[in-house]
């Protein structure tokens, strides 16, 4: 036995390199043939984009499980445990799972880990993660799988697969050191994931990543679709949590759609989500009604995403972790929370944008907010990266600045912590344990 339990398993998987230097599929290729080709037995819509990855990924899978498949999921980072990464109908796989596959896994990373070391070495953490998200999918224990990119598309280890059909949510800054500094390059990055003859369906993307999308398409003669020309969504005004709104494509119109979750930019990420299951279920030849569609978008939540973790006093956290993120929820506060006092916890990777993401927050009169750190697996901005602001508090330790804003908060005020998945997931357990 490679391992012997679940520690040893994760120890060994946390224990890789995160990243190589030369940007490659190669590894992956060899990877995958030393397996079995396990991604050539997987039928899955592959999702990329700055942001709504993990929201259009989660109404996908269960748009598709309405109609009574099972449905796996490959998506980063974990919020509440590893786990979460690899799951089937939304519910994660098992410990002894996790064991099992790196048992099958381990012998075949120490192979290369030796016939790859003149080539920087065997396979990167991610790596591995997705080939055990392969192998398990391919073993039969899901009918279809939405397969979420780890960072930009082109040289993402999960781009080794044929796709049933890609999908680019948005395209913002992000991950400026490794996918380039202009929205151009971050969209090359993200179309390529398109592959030849398969359809692609985007978000609302800017002007230049739509060209660069658009030539990369013709070039691979796949189908393109794009919101608000091939499909759209109309917003509805909608009391209480959630948001409401009509979808309409060629094919007609579905009204008084209902989502759980706040901010307009999930109806974009849900009515994305829709237009691709429309596609998916033609090419697959899956009779659907509209009622399916509105139960199943109904239904969808996704851990971390304006999530509600006490009611009196309001207590939210959310994922943001760039400024196109940020300027969603700053959105949103200025939309749905004017009428109260916001207070807000942050902290950023350091790999971020943080001044620019403060400034979002601090665009709003009602908005107080503390900046914190927290043990992450990366580097956290430190406080003193942050510019001073005299109505910004700065606490080092994320456990005392949340104490100092819950002493001084009233019922009816709003404490929203955000600023990286990371840091909520660190928070969300706390709050949750």
């Amino acid at each position: 036995m490679f391992v012997n339990n679940y520690n040893d398993a994760l120890a060994f998987i946390h224990g890789r390199t995160k990243f190589k230097k030369i940007p490659t599929l190669d590894r992956m290729r060899d990877f995958m043939k030393r397996l079995g080709n396990p991604h050539e037995k997987v039928k899955a819509i592959h999702v990329t984009g700055t942001n709504g990855k993990g929201s259009t990924t989660a109404y996908l899978r269960d748009l598709i499980a309405e109609q009574g498949y099972n449905v796996g999921t490959f998506t980063s980072p974990f919020i509440e445990k590893f786990n979460e990464r690899i799951s089937v109908n939304g519910k994660m796989i098992s410990d002894e799972e996790i064991v099992r596959l790196v048992n099958i896994i381990g012998p075949v990373v120490k192979e290369m880990d030796s016939d790859w070391r003149d080539r920087e070495g065997g396979p990167t953490e991610f790596e591995i993660v997705t080939a055990m998200m392969f192998v398990y999918f391919a073993e039969g224990h899901v009918d279809y799988a939405v397969i979420e990119v780890g960072i930009g598309g082109l040289f993402d280890s999960t781009n080794v697969i044929t796709p049933l059909m890609s999908v680019i949510t948005t395209v913002a800054m992000d991950h400026a050191h490794i996918l380039g500094d202009t929205i151009a390059k971050i969209a090359t990055h993200k179309a390529g994931i398109i592959k030849y003859k398969k359809p692609i369906l985007i978000g609302k993307l800017p002007d230049e990543a739509i060209k660069v999308v658009k030539q990369v398409a013709k070039e691979k003669e796949a189908p393109l679709l794009i919101m608000d020309k091939d499909f759209s969504s109309k917003v509805k005004l909608e009391q209480g949590w959630g948001e409401k709104f009509d979808f309409s494509d060629s094919r007609g119109e579905i009204s008084n759609i209902h989502i759980s979750m706040e901010g307009f930019h999930q109806i974009e990420n849900a009515t994305l989500a829709i237009e691709t299951f429309i596609q998916f279920a033609e090419l697959e030849g899956i009779n659907y009604s509209n009622k399916d569609i509105k139960n199943a978008i109904q239904k969808t939540q996704w851990l971390g995403r304006f999530e509600l973790l006490n009611k009196e006093p309001l207590v939210v956290i959310d994922g943001a972790h760039n400024t196109a993120a940020m300027k969603r929820i700053s959105q949103l506060l200025r939309k749905e929370f004017a009428d109260r006092e916001v207070y807000v916890i942050l902290s950023i990777l350091a790999d971020k944008q943080p001044n620019e993401m403060l400034d979002e927050l601090l665009k709003l009169p009602n908005v107080h907010v503390t900046v914190t750190r927290f043990e992450g697996p990366r580097k956290v901005t430190k406080l003193a990266d942050f510019k001073l602001h005299d109505n910004v508090k700065y606490v080092e330790h994320w456990q005392e600045a949340i104490g100092e804003v819950i002493s001084n908060m009233s019922l009816d005020d709003m404490l929203l912590i955000t600023g990286s998945l990371y840091f909520i997931s660190e928070v969300r357990n706390n709050f949750k344990g």
